[in-house]
């Protein structure tokens, strides 16, 4: 078993609304330090039975599948 994590963002210069909100609502909790916020998802994956290489093939092949919108979004991925 083989486990992973997949971090994907939103490149720069892309909009992100929600990260302006949460900035905006930690503003209004009392963090007024916080000049920025960017969201973006986190999947943690096992996989069975693969070696390293086979493993990170897989996960890009799910990435730019499925996991990431690759016009507005990066992604990387860390293999345990």
């Amino acid at each position: 078993m083989m486990k992973a994590r997949v971090i994907v963002t939103l490149k720069n210069g892309v909009l992100d609304p929600q990260g302006k909100a949460i900035e905006g609502a930690l503003g209004g909790l009392g963090f007024g330090d916080v000049d920025s916020v960017r969201q973006g998802k986190v999947f943690d994956v096992e996989l069975a039975g693969a070696d390293m290489s086979t493993a990170k093939e897989k996960l890009e092949q799910m990435c730019e599948k499925l996991l990431a919108n690759t016009v507005i979004e990066n992604y990387a991925i860390e293999i345990d």
